[in-house]
């Protein structure tokens, strides 16, 4: 018996977005960032910065960008308490789009490619600096990652200043300073 002829099956390796993007991030732009290895261990497969909360304007570019690279994308599921109105298809690229409304919280979004392949990303607010962002967008995309998206943003992201009272403890001119 010859195995001539014979070509065996070598699964497709998976299309992973170019390191180039990951150094992309600029002030008031729509960024994905996915890790860029093959094994997807990671709490977080990625992580978005969008310029708004308005669906329609942003979920198409994200979607283009996805399908662009890793194929098409069927279903993304977002918490409608962080979106403004979110239809329940897109046409984008002649192609349907499911949205669901999940309780996944406003700083993730998931993402469906074919049947079963599943993407969670850690959503950046929009108004957040870029020093901000890369920061928690690098962290996120890490190898190894094991935090939740609401952690990292609420390490990585600048908190508001409590408000400033003339009390001992804030006055430089206080008794005994």
């Amino acid at each position: 018996m010859t195995d001539a002829g014979f070509t065996p099956h070598v699964p497709t390796p998976p299309r992973l977005l170019p390191d180039e993007i990951h150094r992309a991030v600029g002030p008031g732009t729509a960024l994905l960032r996915l890790e860029t290895t093959g094994s997807r261990q990671s709490l977080l497969d990625g992580a978005w910065w969008p310029r708004s909360r308005d669906v329609e304007r942003e979920i198409p570019p994200l979607i283009t960008a996805l399908t662009e690279h890793l194929g098409p994308v069927t279903r993304v599921g977002l918490d409608a308490s962080a979106w403004n109105g979110i239809p329940p298809r897109l046409i984008v690229d002649d192609r349907v789009v499911h949205l669901d409304s999940f309780p996944v919280g406003d700083d993730t979004v998931l993402i469906t490619r074919g049947d079963n392949d599943h993407f969670s990303l850690m959503v950046v607010p929009p108004n957040t600096t870029s020093d901000a962002a890369r920061t928690a967008m690098a962290r996120a995309v890490h190898a190894d990652n094991v935090t939740q998206a609401a952690e990292i943003l609420l390490a990585e992201l600048p908190h508001p200043a409590a408000p400033s009272g003339d009390t001992a403890l804030d006055n430089d001119e206080a008794p005994g300073r």
